[in-house]
């Protein structure tokens, strides 16, 4: 099982005329601070505010009809929640979402709100693999998990499609990390439309399970980490994604929380960007990674914008 960009190339006609096709901004005082040309892909203008929506709706609408009629379970924080909740209500699929009790408020309700019944668990007792993997078993249901699958690690890709067509080809490409299936993609796409690109995945300092697994080679699997970037609260990234980040990302960084919440504030005050946590890690990596990126030209993918209006008024006091 592996992705390449022939894969790619058919979700992007697959979620045409569904899918935005998202805008690409630009900053001059970016530039000055971090001494590049940057190009941001901004996912948080999305369908449903993330760019989780590209793989969600590319999965569903490769399945047959008997399988649509059997409806779908997946299990996420929120963003691929909302995603496979939308996409099912497009396509008509019955969505079930298993959902953390924690996971922000914000995203439950628009999950909510796209049609999809919600299953919540305790991160604390219990996996959310096998309570969807058993509701998926009872209902004869397909499932989609956030990161773990072909069709959804090609529907990620997309958004970089879009990035290199519109602005050309790029020296680096800035893309946060969970469980891999957005770098992954963009890597696929990255390395085809730009080659000599070098990819790098940026996760948070608690959650760094990929940067283990890319440095050792193999699946290294952490606790739930304690971080605001809550869609990268990931444990580890699957045999999937991690071959595919092996063969296709150059290197894998962290930033702070700290760090995080500076480049946070500075997308919402200075490039009027509503940007969730984890949206604005690649943009961290960037201003305070330990990579150089002097006089380059960067693609940075803003993954997302669903953030909890009330939690985001604590990061910044």
């Amino acid at each position: 099982m592996s992705v390449t960009y022939s894969d790619v190339a058919a979700a992007a006609q697959r979620i045409e005329g569904v899918a935005h096709r998202t805008p690409v901004a630009t900053s001059r005082q970016f530039d000055e601070r971090a001494g590049c040309e940057a190009y941001f892909k901004c996912e948080n203008y999305q369908r449903m505010g993330a760019f989780k929506f590209r793989g969600a709706y590319n999965a569903l609408a490769k399945l047959d009809e008997a399988q649509r009629k059997r409806g779908v379970v997946a299990f996420s924080s929120g963003n691929h929640a909302q995603a496979v909740a939308l996409a099912g209500q497009l396509l008509g699929v019955p969505a079930v979402i298993v959902m953390p009790h924690d996971a922000p408020a914000v995203k439950i309700a628009a999950t909510k709100g796209y049609g999809a019944e919600i299953v919540l668990y305790d991160r604390a007792e219990g996996s959310r693999e096998k309570v969807a993997q058993k509701l998926a078993d009872d209902r004869g249901s397909a499932l989609i998990p956030p990161f773990d699958h072909p069709d959804i690690v090609a529907g990620q890709g997309t958004a970089t499609k879009e990035l290199i067509e519109e602005i050309g080809p790029l020296e680096y490409l800035f893309v946060c990390c969970g469980g891999a299936g957005l770098l992954s993609g963009s890597a696929i796409a990255a390395q085809h439309l730009s080659p000599g690109i070098k990819v790098i995945g940026v996760e948070p300092a608690a959650g760094d399970d990929v940067q283990r697994s890319f440095r050792a080679k193999r699946i290294e699997k952490i606790a739930v980490p304690d971080t605001i970037a809550d869609g990268a609260r990931t444990q580890a990234p699957s045999e999937l994604t991690l071959s595919l980040v092996l063969r296709h990302v150059h290197d894998v960084i962290t930033v702070t929380d700290a760090q995080l919440v500076e480049a946070m504030r500075f997308l919402w005050e200075r490039m009027k960007l509503v940007v969730e946590p984890t949206g604005a890690l690649g943009a961290a990596g960037v201003l305070d990674g330990p990579i150089d990126v002097r006089g380059k030209r960067v693609g940075i993918v803003i993954s997302g914008g669903n953030v909890d209006l009330k939690a985001a008024a604590t990061y910044f006091q």
